[in-house]
């Protein structure tokens, strides 16, 4: 697929088929996020791949916070929100967690190494799309929390990014028309 073509035609899709993709589709993708530019090559991203119960580590945590929201529940409640916590992670047969490790060198901008990340996620999201795969970035409150780091083993100084849920789409992405990039666009040619 043409690169600018899969620019235009990539969307989010959130609706995805329970069918498992095969682990080389996978590795293309992966592959795909590791040549996203960096400043000084610091390679800063790591990913954790959920597929099967190892999604439940997602979702054990999203059941402890949506307990945590609830006041004085019942039984029943907790379990609820357990269960919505488990539902959430299992939207998609393979979540890839995208996380940034900073480097030590002192020469680097902290927050260069969070937009390396997103342009591996990028990267990532058009391979899947190349691929024949729907995929959406999740991300949301508590991704930005302690409790999800240490789930995902994020240092001090790095950062969870967010999460790539992949699959086979399950629906046709709605179109998503953009402003003209006139109206975006100053040009500074020195005139």
């Amino acid at each position: 697929m043409d690169v600018i073509k899969a620019i235009r035609t990539r969307r989010s899709i959130g609706k995805v088929t329970e069918q498992v993709p095969d682990k080389e589709m996978i590795e293309s993708i992966l592959e795909a996020g590791t040549w996203a530019p960096c400043h000084y090559r610091t390679e800063p991203w790591n990913f954790i791949v959920l597929s099967g119960e190892g999604r439940d580590a997602l979702g054990e945590i999203y059941g402890e916070m949506a307990v945590k929201s609830l006041t004085d529940p019942m039984d029943e409640e907790i379990e609820q929100a357990r269960e919505k916590g488990l539902k959430k992670a299992r939207r998609a047969p393979v979540i890839i967690v995208i996380v940034m490790e900073p480097s030590d060198n002192e020469k680097v901008v902290w927050l260069e190494e969070i937009a390396a990340c997103a342009c591996a996620a990028q990267n990532m999201m058009l391979a899947a799309h190349s691929l024949g795969l729907g995929s959406i970035w999740r991300t949301g409150q508590p991704t930005y929390t302690q409790k999800m780091k240490d789930r995902f083993g994020v240092s001090e100084k790095g950062q969870l990014i967010g999460f790539l849920y992949l699959g086979y789409p399950a629906a046709q992405p709605k179109s998503s028309p953009r402003r003209p990039v006139a109206e975006k666009t100053q040009w500074w040619d020195g005139s």
